[in-house]
């Protein structure tokens, strides 16, 4: 079945303190970016990658494509107000009648070839698979002056890719309206769809802020070359 990844990069560099947002700034010489970009390509040179883009940065990634002398194909296609209403962009400029496609942050240049394989493995054979880890911290309820301790055991981090047979999830977001989600899974679990979780890495981090980016710089140089 025909494989594809939408890579969703419509993120600021507010929680960065950058003027330039955090999918263009540099992870070992190249921009996250393009490291994310590489990690699907270099697992699956036949897969397809839609690229969304605020409409705003696209000159900036042409020029950046440029720089760096980044070839990997890939279709551009602008991002809407929300994540939730990118991610439906994305999906709308895919025209095959069935495929499986992975749902992955723009900022997650770290997500192995092993996370990308199993995802697209079980979306075949069960119609999606999340991306999650086990917490690893005691964890707290807590709503305004009260709060209370849970049990950690049955909460997830979830991460990304998140991957799906392309009807299904092209039919949760065409009936999902207006309304804004978090993230893919719960569009899907929206329209009545049990979801299926599958285990991720912690290293496979989302780089949100300064202190993530030095972690994923460590991380870079950690693995083998």
């Amino acid at each position: 079945m025909q494989k594809i990844a939408v890579i969703v990069a419509g993120g600021s560099g507010v929680r960065m303190g950058m003027a330039i947002p955090k999918q263009f700034l540099m992870l070992h010489e190249k921009p996250i970016l393009m490291r994310t970009l590489e990690a699907f390509a270099h697992y699956d040179q036949q897969l397809q990658i839609v690229l969304v883009l605020p409409e705003a940065e696209k000159d900036r990634w042409q020029q950046l494509c440029e720089k760096y002398h980044f070839q990997i194909p890939h279709l551009i296609i602008s991002g809407g107000a929300n994540r939730t209403a990118s991610v439906r962009n994305g999906l709308n400029a895919i025209h095959f009648s069935e495929a499986l496609v992975a749902i992955h942050d723009g900022v997650r240049p770290l997500v192995s070839q092993k996370i990308i394989h199993q995802s697209f493995q079980e979306a075949e054979a069960k119609g999606n698979a999340i991306v999650s880890v086990p917490l690893k911290d005691s964890i707290r309820w807590s709503v305004k002056q009260s709060n209370k301790a849970v049990d950690r055991s049955e909460y997830r981090l979830i991460q990304t890719p998140q991957t799906f047979k392309l009807s299904l999830i092209k039919e949760a977001y065409a009936n999902l309206g207006a309304e804004m989600m978090s993230d893919d899974a719960s569009v899907l679990e929206a329209s009545g769809v049990t979801i299926n979780l599958i285990e991720g890495d912690y290293k496979n981090i989302k780089i949100t802020t300064k202190e993530d980016l030095r972690v994923a710089e460590a991380l870079w140089s950690s693995l083998p070359s």
